[in-house]
Parts: structure tokens; C-alpha cells; sequence
């Protein structure tokens, strides 16, 4: 039998393993393509369209390619190009795959490769060479990290321009890779380079303010720390035989990069200029930079519990707006599982390796593919709650606004308040400022990109928030009567006071099943002090907003008077779900979301304050949904896992979806008969049963893992969570010595 040490040690090396998957699709070396799958698995696929085999046996890597820079400096690259049986490069020119990462090039293909998503080699091996490079002041690559800053997003253009110029090249390039590596894409796209004909992101951001790093005005403190950590941890690690140049790249980068995480974290944590929006993040925003100039075809990947929920469907409104070749799958993945891309397979299209070749084929090499659109909607998303994956033309596309008063009293643990459609009853309902709530809900898992989900598992936190919820102020409908559907962004319109003037609020969008269980669906948070609306940069369907947009600017604040009531629009990140018959929509207000958000130390004080919501005529309180009619279409039945073309082994979908400790769920902790807001009329009106199917977001099981074991053969990995605390405790050193 394995000690819970043993285990422990292998859930922290998965951890890390998991981590270096934010570094994107890797594998240098790809092994044989498996056997193709039996022919009825193509009839997923209207057309019957299939992968064409490969075409070379194997690929050869040629390591730290210099890749010169308009200002004299050389990024670092790795060159992998289509080898014949004997191991030797073929010749030719070929369509070249572009991947920009700040998580060292040569770290990722020696412990990690194959790790996040699809495995390059599928493509090198059908004829595309592929340049991974990194990005500047990471990795290998000299000089200064500019953390997406206009040099670097300089650098990726041409990057590419250089790519398209080589012998080696046909002069024609795509691009890949998930979070970061997506990121640099939009970058290098908005440059409109030479040769670039096509981008693969997978979970992108759009801005980086709003979507990660400070929610709703309140400071990122789950992902950020792992990030900076990680990009800081793999910049330092040895690549190869070690030299004078390496040992140079090495200590510049411990000066360069360590002092610029150090110096954003303090930063922030202080209050100071990286703690509200400005020019530092509007230059970093690739929906503001790049996205508007962005001519390529673009394929999407995004989670609907992923780091980025809220900007990756934003980056294609934008884009299809303006008539960009566009298409996204939007899947029920946090961001490790978006970054790996195992489950895209799911939608019924093909796996992400297969579908990046479809979409390079075309797009990139100029195959005709007259039923590439047929095949694949613009918008395919998986509906929470039914289990379907649901195709559309667009996203914000014919929704309509349904609107919910909140009315009536709310106590903690004690009393809920309703939803109604109907005229609301005069009430309120106090929040308490308590540091624990969001510990037990799937925000916990969403915002520490999924690493807590590959240490634990799933636990009963990830699927039920009823524990969480007896920390605030409750509010939720009758059983309905009908099925309600959504896709998209929600607002939350509050009237709040509090005894600062300031405050914290976390809403939560749950629906509750007839047993009493609370799926959340979504979450948002605001700062009181920071709830300026700007109305006409605000989302609006029928008029009424559903996601509206707060400046978060130093000069945006303000604080109320003691007691004083204002309106506070709360932007819930969009979601795509259906409340069945039978059951019930709920939203729950909280005053803090542990461990993702934190206040800063300049308004610690008054924003952990108790917060009074009011619900009358005079101080209405609602919640507005973007609500789709019909059930929509399903996007097939979806393949397996191998896909329509055969196998491609993913191992983070795999790590993801681990084995978790073995906890009592929490139907057992809190049975309807000791739940404190579960009264008889609620468990009365429960016993309706609903007509229609459960969810079906269980995570697969667990496989073995080669790759596992050989992360954790790496002491330097190991040593990365180090490195986070070591971040972390500095940080807060220095800020106890300045305040």
C-alpha cells in the first residue's frame, strides 16, 4: 500500500508537471502515430473528412537556433524539422509552426514534453516544420522579460517574418500554444507578418486586468504568485552543457525578470499604480492592441472554469464582428485542461492535434476544404447542466434579457431571500467580511489554474457550494417551470451600504438541484469603492447590461459615506448553462473569494467591512441573464478520446482529472434535514423531479502516467513550489517593512 507521503509526493510532482503544461503543446520527439481508429468513428463528422497520415517517419531537432531582432539582440529557438528513417532532416521547404513561450524551450521538451496538449510531432511528421522560441528575457533567450510589453510583442512578429525567410521554410507560417504561448500569438497576428496565415490559441487572455490579475478591483493571489514563480523558476534552470554564454543568460535573467515579478508584486500589494488599471495594462491588453488589427483566420480554445473564461469568448466577438475567419470551442475546462486540450476531442470534431491539422492544411498550405465550415460551427460550447455540446453562428448572438428581482430579507445560515420576475418586498441582508468563503466552491480549483484539483482531486467543494453559501446572503427562485438557458455574461445589480463605505463582494450563480445540491455555474466580484460605471462601454441586450465595465482607475475611486447606499453592477464572468425544470437559480453574496482575490494593503482596513444589501421599489437589486430559447443543437455525438483519425496521447487531460482523496461528499456533511437554509417548503417544492438528464461534468479517471514519474525525477521541478513561497514571503517582507 502507498503512505499518504508517497502520495502527497506524487501529487506534487504532478503539480508541477501540470504547470509546465502552461508552457503549451510539446513533443519534440514524437513516437509512432497509434492505429487508426475504426471507420465509423469518421462518421462523427458530417463529411466524413478523416487526417491524412503521415507522411515522414520521424523528426530531428536542431537546438538554439539564433533568431535575430530588429534591435541586435537574438532570441533562442528550437528547430524541429520532418526526418527520413535514418533520423537525417528531409529536404524541402515546409509550412512552418510558430509556438512563443516564457517557460524555457528546452526545460519543457527535456521533463515535460507532450504535457500540454497536442503533440507537435503529429504535424512535423505530416510535412510542417515547427520553431518553438523563447520569448526574451525567459528561457534561453538574453535580455530583459518584458511581460507581453510592446518589445515583445514586437518580438513575435517578427519571429515569424524570420521564420517564413529561412531555407527550410516555404514561406508560409501558423502558430499554436495555450495561455501564454495563445497570448503571444494575438501579439504576433496583430503585427501582421509576413508569411502568418492562420493562429491556434488556446485559453488567450484579452485583458490581462480584468480578466486575471485584479477581478473586480480585488488582487489576483492564487494564479499570480504560481505564474511569476514559474516563469521565473524556468528562466533559471540549466539547458545543456553549461557555458559562459548560459551562465550570462542565467544571472540576467535572475536580475532581470526576478526583480520585475518582485517589483509588479510589491507593487500591487501596496496599492501602487499595478493595483489599478492604466497604461502598464491597456499596453498589454491584446483586445485593445492586437485583436482589432488581427487579419489571419484564428481557431479559439477556451474553459468555461478557465483563468481566462471572460476574455477568450470577448477576443471572438471581436474578431467575427470585424469578419475574421473565426471559430472557438468552448469547454467545461479549467486552465490546465484547456491548456492540454485532451478533452476538445469531446465536441465531436476531432482531437486538437487533428484539428489544428485540418486548420493549417487549409488555411496555412491552401488545401480546399469546402466542408471545413459544415463540419465545425463558428461557436460550439458544452451547456452545464445538460451535458450537450451546443453549436451556434455566433456567441452574443440573439439572446435575450431575463431579468430576477432579489427580494425580501437574507441571514446567513439562517433565511434565504427570492429571486422573483414579480415585484420585490422591501428587505436586506447583511454580509460578513469572512476570510474563509470561496475555500469550499470550485473557484479555489478555477483560480489556481487547476494545480489544486491535481493535488486533491475532485473533492465535494468542486461540485456542491452549499458549505460555501452559509457564509452569505442567499437568494433563489421557486422551482421552475420551465427550463431557463443562458449563454453569456451576467450583471448583478446591487444596492449596497457599509459601516467603511467600502467593501468586498463575491457573487456567486449556482443552480440548485431537487436534493438541495448547488452546482456553481459562474462567479464575479467588485470592490465597492471601485464600482463606477461606464454605460457605454458596458455589454447590453434589450437595453438592460449584462456585463458592464468599471474603469478600476486610481481616479475612478470612490468611497461612500458610512451607510451610505449606492448601486454596484457586478460583471459575473459568461457561462453557458441551463437551469432545468424543477430546479432553482440561486446567487449568493460573499465579501471575499480565498484563495483567489485579496484587497491591497492601501484599503485592507475599510474593505473588509460588513456590506448591507437593500431590496425594495426605490433600491432595486436584480440579476440579468442573456437567455437563449430552444434547446439548441447538439454538435454530434462526440468521438473518443483516440478521435477520428487515431490516438494522440495527452497526459495533463489525464493529471487533471486525478484521483482525489477520499472525502464524504457534501449531501453527507449537510443533509437536507440539517441544512440551516433548507426549510420544509423548499424541501417540498424539491421533491419535484426534474424531466430531463443531470450534468455530466465528471472528469475521467485517471490512467497511469509515464510522464509523471518522469517529472519527478527532477529535483528542479520539485523545487518550483520553493520558489512560489519564496516569492510570496518576500513580497510580504517588504511590504511589512514600507508599511
Amino acid at each position: 500500500m502507498l503512505s499518504m507521503s508517497h502520495l502527497s509526493g506524487r501529487r506534487i510532482a504532478a503539480a508541477v508537471a501540470a504547470l509546465v503544461t502552461l508552457a503549451g503543446p510539446l513533443a519534440l520527439t514524437g513516437g509512432a502515430d497509434a492505429a487508426p481508429m475504426p471507420a465509423q468513428a469518421a462518421a462523427a463528422l458530417p463529411s466524413g473528412w478523416t487526417p491524412r497520415p503521415a507522411t515522414y517517419p520521424g523528426t530531428v531537432v536542431k537546438a538554439n537556433v539564433a533568431i535575430p531582432m530588429s534591435d541586435g539582440l537574438s532570441l533562442q529557438g528550437d528547430l524541429v524539422l520532418p526526418a527520413k528513417a535514418d533520423g537525417t532532416a528531409a529536404s524541402g521547404k515546409f509550412p512552418v509552426v510558430v509556438e512563443i513561450t516564457a517557460y524555457n524551450k528546452t526545460v519543457i521538451a527535456g521533463g515535460g514534453g507532450g504535457l500540454g496538449g497536442a503533440d507537435l510531432s503529429y504535424l512535423v511528421k505530416r510535412g510542417y516544420a515547427f520553431l518553438i522560441v523563447d520569448a526574451r528575457g525567459t528561457g534561453t533567450s538574453p535580455g530583459t522579460w518584458q511581460v507581453f510589453g510592446e518589445r515583445e510583442q514586437k518580438d513575435a512578429g517578427e519571429a515569424v517574418t524570420w521564420a517564413a525567410k529561412q531555407s527550410w521554410s516555404d514561406g508560409t507560417v501558423g502558430m499554436v500554444g495555450p495561455s501564454y504561448m495563445g497570448i503571444s500569438q494575438l501579439f504576433a497576428a496583430g503585427n501582421q507578418p509576413q508569411g502568418l496565415k492562420a493562429i491556434f490559441p488556446q485559453v488567450p487572455g484579452a485583458d490581462v486586468y480584468r480578466d486575471i490579475v485584479a477581478s473586480g478591483g480585488q488582487l489576483d493571489v492564487g494564479f499570480m504568485p504560481l505564474w511569476l514563480g514559474l516563469v521565473n523558476l524556468t528562466g533559471l534552470m540549466p539547458t545543456g552543457t553549461p557555458d559562459l554564454t548560459a551562465l550570462s543568460t542565467i544571472l540576467e535573467h535572475l536580475a532581470g525578470s526576478g526583480s520585475t515579478s518582485l517589483q509588479l508584486a510589491l507593487d500591487g500589494v501596496l496599492g501602487g499604480e499595478k493595483a489599478y488599471d492604466g497604461p502598464w495594462y491597456r499596453e498589454r491588453s491584446t483586445l485593445l492592441q492586437s485583436v482589432p488589427k488581427i487579419q489571419v483566420p484564428t481557431f479559439l480554445i477556451g474553459g468555461e472554469y478557465d483563468l481566462f473564461q471572460r476574455g477568450t469568448p470577448m477576443i471572438f466577438q471581436a474578431l467575427q464582428e470585424r469578419g475574421v475567419p473565426v471559430k472557438m470551442i468552448l469547454g467545461p475546462w479549467n486552465h490546465l485542461q484547456g491548456s492540454s486540450g485532451a478533452d476538445v476531442v469531446k465536441a465531436g470534431y476531432g482531437t486538437i492535434a487533428e484539428l489544428q491539422l485540418r486548420w493549417f492544411d487549409h488555411y496555412v498550405r491552401g488545401v480546399a476544404d469546402p466542408a471545413l465550415d459544415s463540419d465545425i460551427p463558428d461557436f460550439t460550447y458544452y451547456e452545464l447542466g445538460s451535458g450537450s455540446w451546443v453549436k451556434r453562428n455566433g456567441y452574443l448572438d440573439g439572446q435575450s434579457a431575463t431579468s430576477y428581482q432579489l427580494s425580501g430579507s437574507a441571514l446567513p445560515t439562517l433565511q434565504k431571500g427570492s429571486l422573483t420576475t414579480g415585484p420585490a418586498q422591501a428587505g436586506t441582508a447583511v454580509v460578513p467580511p469572512l476570510p474563509v468563503s470561496g475555500l469550499c466552491t470550485r473557484s479555489s480549483s478555477q483560480w489556481t489554474a487547476g494545480v489544486s484539483s491535481v493535488l486533491l482531486g475532485e473533492t465535494p467543494c468542486d461540485t456542491d457550494n452549499r458549505l460555501n453559501d452559509l457564509a452569505g446572503a442567499v437568494y433563489e427562485t421557486a422551482p421552475l417551470s420551465d427550463d431557463l438557458r443562458m449563454l453569456g455574461p451576467i450583471n448583478v445589480h446591487l444596492n449596497a451600504s457599509s459601516a467603511t463605505g467600502d467593501g468586498m463582494l463575491s457573487v456567486h450563480v449556482s443552480r440548485v438541484a431537487p436534493d438541495g445540491r448547488v452546482d456553481r455555474l459562474t462567479g464575479g466580484w467588485q470592490v465597492i469603492s471601485l464600482a463606477e460605471l461606464d454605460e457605454a462601454r458596458s455589454t447590453k441586450i434589450d437595453g438592460q447590461i449584462v456585463q458592464p465595465w468599471h474603469p478600476f482607475t486610481k481616479a475612478s475611486q470612490r468611497t461612500l459615506q458610512p451607510g451610505e447606499i449606492a448601486p454596484v453592477d457586478v460583471e459575473v464572468f459568461p457561462t453557458g448553462a441551463v437551469i432545468r425544470k424543477g430546479d432553482r437559480l440561486r446567487i449568493s453574496v460573499g465579501a471575499f473569494d480565498v484563495p483567489h482575490l485579496a484587497p491591497h494593503l492601501g484599503v485592507l482596513t475599510s474593505a473588509a467591512s460588513v456590506i448591507t444589501l437593500h431590496t425594495s421599489p426605490s433600491n432595486p437589486s436584480r440579476i440579468v441573464l442573456p437567455t437563449v430559447s430552444g434547446t439548441g443543437a447538439t454538435a454530434g455525438g462526440g468521438t473518443t478520446a483516440a478521435g477520428i483519425g487515431g490516438a494522440v496521447t495527452d497526459i495533463t487531460g489525464q493529471l487533471a482529472g486525478g484521483a482525489g482523496l477520499s472525502l464524504p461528499g457534501l449531501g453527507g456533511l449537510l443533509p437536507a434535514g440539517t441544512d440551516p437554509t433548507y426549510d420544509a417548503t423548499t424541501a417540498a417544492a424539491d421533491a419535484l423531479a426534474r424531466t430531463e438528464s443531470a450534468d455530466t461534468t465528471a472528469a475521467p479517471a485517471t490512467q497511469p502516467v509515464s510522464a509523471t514519474r518522469a517529472v519527478a525525477t527532477q529535483p528542479w521541478l520539485l523545487g518550483g513550489i520553493g520558489l512560489f513561497v519564496l516569492l510570496l514571503t518576500t513580497t510580504w517582507v517588504r511590504a511589512r517593512k514600507v508599511t
